[in-house]
Formats: C-alpha cells, structure tokens, sequence
C-alpha cells in the first residue's frame, strides 16, 4: 500500500500544481477582456517635429543564416526612417560561407547610403547574448531594436514603437509575433496556435495589469539605459531576453506592450528544428525560476498578485514536467482506484480537475475567436485544431520535461540556435537545408515506448475493475497516445 499511497500523492500534487496554473490563465483571461474596453492613452514622440526623432540602433544577431540573410537585409533596409538617425548592426557570429556573402550585401547597402555594420567575434561568448552586449558597447542608438534572422518587420514599424518611449519610464516596448507560414503543415498550425495564446492571453493579461512580462528575444526595443541600468545582457541562461526582461522590471522599468503591431516572422518547419527551439525555451525557462524565483519573492517594489503570476510565468515550462507526471501515473491509478474500494471518493474528488483543461478550453477559445471569428463553422475548427494541440503537446512533454530538469539541476549547455528555412509557400521544401541535425535523438526512442504505453492505457480501460471497465482516463490516453505517436513518428520520417 506505500506504494500506492506515493503515487497518489505524486499526481495528486501535479494535478494541483496544473490546476494553479489554469486558473492563472483565467485570471489573464478577465484581464485580456478588460483590456479591450480601456483604451489606454500615453505620451508619444511627435515625429512630426524633426528634434524628437530619436537615434535608433536596430540589431539583427545571426548566426550561419545563409537561407535567410538576403531576404533579412532587403527587408530591414526598407523600414522608414530618417537614415540620419538609423544605424544597423549585423552581429555575425557565423562560421560558413554565410560570411562572405553577408559581407558582400553589406558592402552593397553601405554604397547605397545605408549606416549598416558587419560587426565579427573572435568567439561565441555568450552566444546571442555575449553578441548583443558587445554590439551595444559601440551602439550610436539612444533604443536599441533587435529582430532575429526570420523576422520580417514592416516598413512603419520604428514609427509605431518609438513614440511610445517618450515615457521616460518605459523600458521595452514588445510587439506581436505574426506568422508567415502559419498553414504549412499540422506543426506550423499547432505552433502559431500556442504563440497566439501567448501574444494575446498572456502578454496583454499580464501587461495591463502591471505584471511582469517578457522581451521575446526579438521584434522589440529596448531602452539603451535600461539595459545597462538592468545590469546588461548576460549568457548563464538559454533565455537571455527573460532574465534581462525580470531584471529590468526588478528595477522599476515599465514594459510597453503593443497587441496591434504584428510582426511576421517563420515558423521552424521541420521537427528537428521545432525540438531545438522547444528545448532551449523551456530548460531557459527552468534556469531563469532558479535564477530569479527569490529575487521575486524579497521585492518590496511588487504586489504579491504580481509576485504570484511571476513564479508562475517562470514555472511555465515546469509545467510540461506536471504534464508527464500525471500522464505516466494516470495507468497505475486507474488499476489503483479499481482495486481499492474505499479510494473511489478520492477519485470522485480528484476528477473536478478535469476542469484545468476546461479551462484552457475556454481561454484559448476566446483569443482563437477573436481573429477567426465565433460562427459555428469556426468553433468546430477549434475543437479540432485544440484537440490536435493539446495531443502534440503532451506528445512533447517527456522533450521539454528533460530540458526543464537541465534547467532546474543546473545542467550547463551551448545556445543551440533554430535553422531557418527561408519558407514563404506551400510548395517550398526543407529536406536540403544544411543546418539540421542528422541524428536522431534516444529521447525519440523513449517517445515511441510511450506512444504504446498509452496503447496499453486505452486497452486498461476495457479490463480493469469488475464493471465492464473503467473509460474515464480513455480520451486523456488516446490524446497522449496520438500526441507521443505524432512525434515519434515525424522526428522519424524527418530523418528519412
């Protein structure tokens, strides 16, 4: 019976951690709703008047990018701005051919007026991070604006987000991800859908109350002086941009949020890829809550509802390690509470955190409706594009709970940036792309062994107890089961 009783208090204690998480989201829920009755008003630069344009350094980090330089460059030189007053760093830590013809669109933007430097390292220190700090160090820019290489911001976009630093208090300014490949396949769909929850759910929700949010990385601005004030750009985290956007706002500086101004960029098309981003996002998320959990918690200059949603926000991706704990013990239970007779009022009781879901259910639904519309036709979409997020998901939960653990034992590893495929259609393909990795990983293995433990769960429920069996564990195993089949099986085929 020990046994039992520590897997049931294991699951139990993932169920409630899951369940604080969810009503986390519907608490950003009312706040997100909220936000669109208020329109909020604040002191903008008029850039009418020539003495109020400020000087702006945009950043563009890259590293062996040879797919999607050009089409980077071209782009970033048509944003419309004063040229006076616009200076545009390329941070090449490249080690491929991807230099030399860096260099050359370079030299070809300097002959036609633009303030544009091909800056080099020696190394890569610190990675992105290392190359953002020592590209600040020679920055002419009071703002510092920084994109990614698959980024494609649009030629308004300095003149919608530098007005907003006449608060002399606001730090960052932040704008939506947008996707330019969002229909390419079921894992470019499922990949915008959970980045819209975060670019509308969770960053409004958190921002217009007053709760910490985070630069991501990329399609933003930062303050010169926050920056610096906020103790620079550091590399002992995957996610340098979270720690430096907790210890901004540790410092008092506001960070501005902007729903309305999209910024499109590409979404990794190939598993491989999409595992690499993935991993580095949650072991950074896991590294940055051991990093600045206390920090959170000694502030006298935050709320405790502020300190609660940061914790949470920095556990987010502890999550997928709940996620897998309750997956793997629900088939253990399901015999458990079939054998004991005297726990089915425990069961009774635990089964009310079905309700989690429910809860993400209702809130992805409402950013969901907002850009596709509440028709019929459109919620049966929902249902399907949900259901096949929640199961690819959980399919990714063993991945990004390996990465969590990395991060919460302190396990050091290099930045391992995502390939970019420089793909805009249907019809473009990926196989040939160099930078992907060729191996498969063991994890892809265990990934498989799951799929047909989940296998073995659906089948329980047909036998277990003495009833005819117990089917109330059956569609969280069939999504499980789906969700570890879909990555198992495409981390496979990619290779192929």
């Amino acid at each position: 019976m020990l046994l039992e009783i520590i897997i049931i208090l294991i699951y139990s204690i993932a169920l409630i951690l899951i369940f604080l998480y969810a009503l986390a989201q519907l608490n950003l829920l009312f706040n997100y709703l909220n936000s669109q009755k208020n329109i909020e008003k604040c002191p903008e630069f008029d850039f009418s008047k020539s003495d109020e344009i400020p000087f702006v350094t945009i950043q563009l980090p890259v590293f062996n990018e040879i797919y999607v330089m050009e089409r980077l460059l071209k782009n970033i030189v048509l944003i419309d701005y004063p040229k006076e007053k616009l200076e545009i760093q390329v941070l090449d830590d490249s080690n491929d051919e991807s230099l030399e013809s860096t260099a050359i669109l370079i030299k070809m933007l300097q002959k036609q007026g633009f303030d544009i430097q091909h800056i080099l390292r020696k190394n890569r220190e610190g990675f992105k991070a290392g190359a953002l700090k020592e590209g600040l160090v020679i920055a002419k820019g009071e703002y510092i604006a920084i994109f990614d290489a698959d980024f494609l911001p649009k030629t308004d976009w300095l003149k919608r987000t530098i007005p907003f630093f006449k608060d002399e208090e606001i730090g960052v300014v932040q704008t939506r991800w947008g996707h330019i490949n969002r229909n390419y396949s079921i894992l470019t769909k499922i990949q915008a859908f959970a980045l819209d929850a975060h670019f509308t759910l969770e960053q409004v929700g958190r921002n217009s109350k007053g709760h910490f949010i985070n630069f991501n990385g990329t399609a933003g601005v930062w303050r010169k002086a926050c920056i610096i004030d906020a103790g620079n750009w550091e590399g002992d985290t995957l996610t340098e941009d979270l720690d430096l956007s907790y210890r901004a706002q540790l410092k008092d500086w506001k960070f501005k949020y902007l729903e309305r101004v999209e910024t499109p960029a590409e979404l990794p098309v190939a598993i491989s890829a999409a595992r690499s981003q993935q991993f580095r996002w949650n072991k950074g998320g896991a590294e940055n809550f051991q990093k600045m959990m206390w920090r959170v918690l000694k502030s006298k200059n935050i709320s405790l509802k502020t300190k609660i949603h940061s914790i949470l926000h920095l556990l987010n991706s502890t999550m997928f390690l709940n996620v897998l704990i309750v997956g793997i013990l629900s088939i253990p239970m399901l015999y458990i509470k079939n054998e004991y007779e005297h726990l089915k009022m425990y069961f009774y009781v635990m089964s009310f955190f079905v309700i989690s879901t429910l809860i993400f259910f209702i809130c992805y639904w409402f950013m969901y409706k907002k850009s596709n519309g509440s028709g019929l036709k459109s919620f049966i979409k929902y249902l399907g594009l949900f259901f096949t997020f929640f199961s690819i998901a959980m399919g990714f939960s063993l991945h990004n709970s390996i990465a969590v653990l990395e991060g919460h034992f302190g396990k050091r590893s290099d930045f391992v940036r995502t390939p970019k495929f420089n793909i805009n259609t249907l019809s473009d393909s990926w196989k040939k792309n160099k930078y992907l990795k060729k191996n498969i990983s063991v994890n892809v293995i265990f990934e498989g062994l799951l799929m047909l433990y989940f296998a073995f769960g659906m089948y329980s429920a047909f036998i277990v107890g003495d009833q005819g069996g117990d089917f109330g564990l059956f569609p969280f195993h069939l999504m499980l089961f789906l969700g570890f089949g879909f990555v198992f099986f495409k981390s496979l085929s990619s290779k192929i």
